[in-house]
């Protein structure tokens, strides 16, 4: 499965890029084991993803919570929580 990542504010400046096709293998099934696997890959990821409870996320622009099945996922956005005003 290639899934299209989106990285939003200062998760994007801490991967250094704001998107990355990536292939997680077959038993990567949740947005958390997608997190996990990438945090896993390299140092920026690691530390972009070191606090889990301040992400949030997006599977094919709907919001999810981190247990949630990626199924066949096309896109996963990863930011941090979102206020308003």
């Amino acid at each position: 499965m290639t899934i299209e990542m989106l990285y939003f504010a200062w998760v994007r400046e801490r991967i250094g890029q704001a998107a990355e096709t990536v292939s997680p293998p077959t038993d990567v099934t949740t947005v958390r084991a997608l997190i996990d696997w990438l945090a896993a890959q390299s140092t920026v990821h690691a530390a972009a993803f070191e606090n889990r409870d301040r992400l949030r996320a997006a599977v094919d622009q709907l919001f999810v919570p981190l247990d949630a099945p990626l199924g066949s996922a096309r896109e996963v956005a990863i930011f941090p929580p979102v206020t308003g005003g």
